[in-house]
């Protein structure tokens, strides 16, 4: 496993944000540090994205930085040009998997399905993102898939919340979460960073509680 997704796993939580402004990208980094959560997925959904990206990068090395919904492997290569350290995927592409494996970039394409679990092992990925988590039976499915899988940690993300976090955290074969809800759109083009941080600690203390820290 890279120290990168050892680090991610430590956090325990990986902030999902979809940012239309790369202006708001430093200051959003600033609360969710602030809040102790050093770490955020960028999706590759706005325009504002790559900019936002690179303000990022730059202001907050310290930021463990990654773009999610990287669906061609174009879009992973300027994401790590403007500093991305890691790749998130919704589904697995193996164009997209071969690249980041090629650059030693980590990267943690998503699955639904044992067949997909098995093309990311057939890689030596042992860590992916279960997306849609909640869609598709969020915790009752992650037990079913790691009695078969064992060896196979998930990064579940979609309709995980500060309500459920602490039951997804509680299963062994999950490595961290993806979650929206401490960084969602309307906080972010409010302005209201202090209400970002506040959330982010408030997530951070899930975890810590969850995991005995």
């Amino acid at each position: 496993m890279s120290e990168m997704l050892t680090a991610l796993g430590q956090i325990g939580l990986v902030p999902v944000v979809k940012i239309d402004r790369a202006a708001d990208a430093v200051p959003l980094g600033q609360a969710l540090v602030a809040g102790g959560l050093p770490c955020a997925e960028i999706t590759f959904r706005t325009a504002a994205a790559e900019e936002a990206i690179r303000n990022l990068a730059a202001a907050l090395p310290e930021m463990l930085l990654g773009v999610g919904t990287v669906l061609t492997v174009e879009q992973a290569e300027k994401a790590v040009i403007a500093g991305a350290r890691f790749i998130v995927s919704p589904g697995f592409g193996p164009a997209v998997v071969d690249w980041c494996m090629r650059q030693g970039v980590p990267v943690l394409p998503g699955v639904a399905t044992p067949t997909e679990i098995m093309m990311a092992l057939d890689k030596g990925i042992k860590i992916v993102k279960f997306f849609p988590a909640e869609a598709l039976g969020g915790i009752a499915t992650l037990k079913a898939f790691s009695a078969p899988f064992g060896g196979v940690k998930f990064m579940p993300t979609g309709g995980v919340s500060a309500a459920n976090l602490p039951d997804y955290l509680a299963l062994p074969a999950v490595h961290a979460c993806g979650g929206t809800w401490m960084v969602e759109g309307k906080l972010i083009a409010g302005g209201q960073f202090a209400e970002i941080t506040r959330l982010a600690a408030e997530a951070r203390a899930i975890v810590r509680r969850v995991r005995g820290e």
